[in-house]
């Protein structure tokens, strides 16, 4: 735990996933999410987390994310395992109310995220739901799905894939919103009068602690192949390299996360055979595919972030942070990574702190770039270290590793734009490293780079501290 956390709960699971004993307040949100205590471990993200500590027989810490019915929750867990079972410490528990269950106006809509803003422009219906996409609470609806909103509202507390069909997916709820993200639908009751319309589902994670705080579900006309956007639609001649760079932040980016994470999704429900025996060459085949859309996600996250980056005005939001504990949690996300190449890698200690300024995310951003470097280039079973130190009015956070290391010749090179260094087949883009560098200057920081050839290479994010 980071110094200083509080710990909220404890609880010990015998075992993978059976919750043995359990302090009060993980013990409700057990309860609240069908389980018993002791029984099966109820609490999905969380079963997850246990599942792969208990198989990789490792140290595991990082947020999850869960609801108790009224409320999204979100806790960091420590999951620690020993002969018989798991000890699990949780703290930094937060609640969030969920949206209440009253209509809400399309104001609210436009004080989304931009993706939603953009499609509640050309959206039929509106409806706000919670982490099981159960119907909280409808917004706008156009003539053709007044019904169907009517029924909503008639219907709070069902998911919304029960007043709609979903054509080509036989599942029902639960089911991975990414799985249906984009899925063209039609109104079952054919309360439309226009038995033939059909409406593409778009759904967007509201703000917050991630997927548990709920989504907005957008039901868009079909027959509409592009948000409108009138920097992009009134571009031509010589305002293409800028019209481009409109269409690849706001709509080919999200336009392209749509499709890449269903595949992940069909994959991995393939891979851990949620939908039936399979022989094993057949889920290898599919944790293939898996990997491959998530370079690819990769790729498209990283132009969506290079956009961002290189606007006008840009500028993170300075924080007081704590170096070490995001270098611990860092380590803690990679962690079944590592294990997988046989890496140990060594944090700073509980007791070790490095006050600093700078955006919390965009920091965990850059330190997970590094060490994700570190991990795919260092030699299996050998070691990559973060440390922090303080060198005047800066504060630092260092990865090293024991690879190849980098010539001079790489190293005045190695953060510029698109540049792999030679390297080809690992599923890089060549803009890890020059975003790192330019968040990191953002945030009135940098990053540098110290190596030699056969002495590995050691990166240093500093920023103000704090």
């Amino acid at each position: 735990m980071a110094p200083g956390a509080v710990i909220v709960a404890r609880g010990r699971c015998e075992g993978s996933d059976v919750l043995a004993v359990a302090d009060e307040a993980l013990a409700a949100l057990q309860r609240a999410c069908g389980g018993a205590v002791p029984g099966q471990l109820a609490i999905p993200a969380l079963l997850e987390l246990t599942r792969k500590a208990w198989h990789y027989r490792m140290k595991l810490a990082r947020v999850f994310q869960a609801q108790d019915g009224e409320n999204a929750v979100s806790a960091w867990v420590e999951i620690v395992p020993d002969d018989d079972g798991l000890a699990l410490a949780l703290s930094n528990w937060r609640v969030t109310p969920l949206a209440p269950t009253t209509e809400f106006t399309t104001a609210d809509a436009d004080a989304n995220a931009d993706q939603g803003a953009m499609l509640a422009q050309v959206a039929d219906l509106h409806a706000r739901l919670d982490a099981r996409q159960a119907v909280l609470a409808t917004g706008r609806s156009n003539a053709p799905l007044d019904a169907l909103g009517a029924a909503m509202r008639d219907g709070f507390g069902r998911p919304w894939t029960d007043f709609v069909t979903i054509p080509g997916i036989a599942h029902r709820q639960p089911m991975h919103w990414r799985l249906i993200d984009g899925a063209e639908v039609t109104v079952a009751d054919g309360s439309t009068g226009m038995p033939d319309a059909r409406w593409q589902a778009r759904l967007v994670p509201l703000p917050g602690d991630g997927a548990a705080a709920g989504f907005d579900l957008y039901l868009i006309p079909v027959a509409i192949d592009a948000v409108p956007d009138g920097d992009v639609a009134g571009a031509a001649g010589d305002a293409v390299p800028e019209a481009l760079d409109g269409v690849l932040g706001r709509d080919l980016a999200p336009a392209l996360r749509q499709p890449i994470n269903r595949i992940i999704a069909n994959a991995e429900t393939i891979r851990t055979r949620l939908a039936g025996p399979l022989a094993d060459e057949y889920a290898n085949y599919a944790a293939d595919i898996a990997e491959a859309a998530r370079h690819l996600l990769g790729l498209v996250e990283d132009l969506a972030d290079l956009v961002a980056i290189e606007a006008p005005g840009f500028a993170p939001v300075p924080d007081a942070i704590d170096l070490a504990d995001a270098a611990r949690r860092a380590a803690g996300i990679l962690g079944v990574r590592a294990s997988e190449r046989g890496i140990t890698v060594e944090v700073p200690g509980e007791d070790e702190a490095m006050p600093a300024v700078g955006e919390w995310r965009r920091v965990l951003q850059v330190l997970l770039n590094l060490l994700g470097n570190a991990l795919r280039y260092a030699p299996e079973g050998s070691q990559v270290r973060l440390c922090v130190a303080r060198a005047g009015d800066r504060a630092a956070v260092t990865v090293s590793d024991e690879g190849a290391g980098l010539s001079p010749q790489q190293q005045a090179k190695v953060f510029d734009k698109f540049e792999r260094l030679g390297r080809s087949g690992d599923g890089g883009s060549g803009l890890g490293l020059y975003i790192s560098r330019r968040l990191a200057r953002a945030m009135r920081g940098d990053l540098k780079v110290a190596s030699a050839p056969g002495e590995g290479a050691r990166f240093t994010l500093e920023l103000p501290s704090g």
